[in-house]
């Protein structure tokens, strides 16, 4: 699980170690890696964590050498990502090609080192975590949007080439989350926008203002976790090629 020592790779690490997974959590941080691993034990789960900057053959590497230490890992859930809210026109060219790094070829590194032993299993799960401005991009950040709608992409193309091997390859869509970077940032910008001082309003006026959807909230990471879930278990063996919205509504096609 890429990128799972904080926010939304964090919970859906939680959940699938409540479901009974052996997770291993990925970070560049080692003590918050090593805190969610700690959490996790606690209650009862099974978790260890490894390190490694997927923006680097060697970062890869390292991390999937970790990771394969006892064995084939049967569940890949491609979550590391990163972006920045620019304007167009001071997104430079190298920031397209660093952000194509990051949020596209740290997946493609992880599959190409963890998919060959996976095979031998005959069983798998390759779940990419996208994004609805993937589906319908806004002005900001189109690098990142441009990106996110690559990983839909490889998604298909993947799961036309694991036709057969009992290894299925999916999309899940979050729309806009609320994280705590997020929460912080709607709070801060209440006062400006006449938002109010207490949550439930401040919630309402952004949904209406920023990302309208048919919920009328921002979506909850555990609510993401649950869709990865799903496409992670034996419930989902028919289910390949596919894209998973989680987004209230906020993407406005068939």
């Amino acid at each position: 699980m890429t990128g799972s020592s904080a926010g939304l790779g964090e919970a859906i690490a939680r959940l699938l170690a409540a479901e009974g997974a052996e997770v291993i959590v990925h970070g560049r941080n080692e003590e918050r890696a090593a805190a969610v691993v700690k959490s996790i034990n606690d209650t009862g789960g099974r978790a260890i964590y490894v390190l490694g900057d997927l923006s680097t053959d060697e970062g890869a590497d390292a991390l999937a050498n970790d990771a394969l230490a006892d064995g084939p890992v049967d569940i890949l859930v491609n979550n590391a990502g990163a972006y920045q809210p620019r304007p167009w026109l001071q997104v430079s060219v190298d920031n397209w090609q660093e952000s194509y790094n990051v949020n596209v070829l740290a997946y493609v590194r992880m599959i190409h080192r963890l998919l060959p032993a996976m095979k031998t299993l005959g069983w798998g799960r390759m779940v990419q975590i996208g994004s609805s401005g993937g589906i319908e991009p806004f002005a900001l950040q189109p690098d990142y949007l441009a990106a996110t709608a690559a990983r839909h992409n490889l998604t298909v193309s993947l799961a036309r080439e694991l036709k057969g091997t009992g290894i299925t390859s999916n999309t899940v869509a979050p729309g806009p989350m609320l994280v705590e970077n997020t929460r912080n940032m709607l709070m801060n910008m209440a006062g400006q926008l006449g938002w109010g001082d207490k949550w439930a309003d401040i919630e309402r006026n952004a949904v209406e203002q920023f990302v309208q959807n048919d919920v009328g909230r921002f979506g909850k990471p555990e609510e993401v976790a649950a869709a990865v879930a799903y496409l992670s278990g034996p419930m989902a063996d028919h289910v390949t090629g596919a894209l998973l919205r989680v987004d209230g509504g906020h993407t406005r096609s068939v």
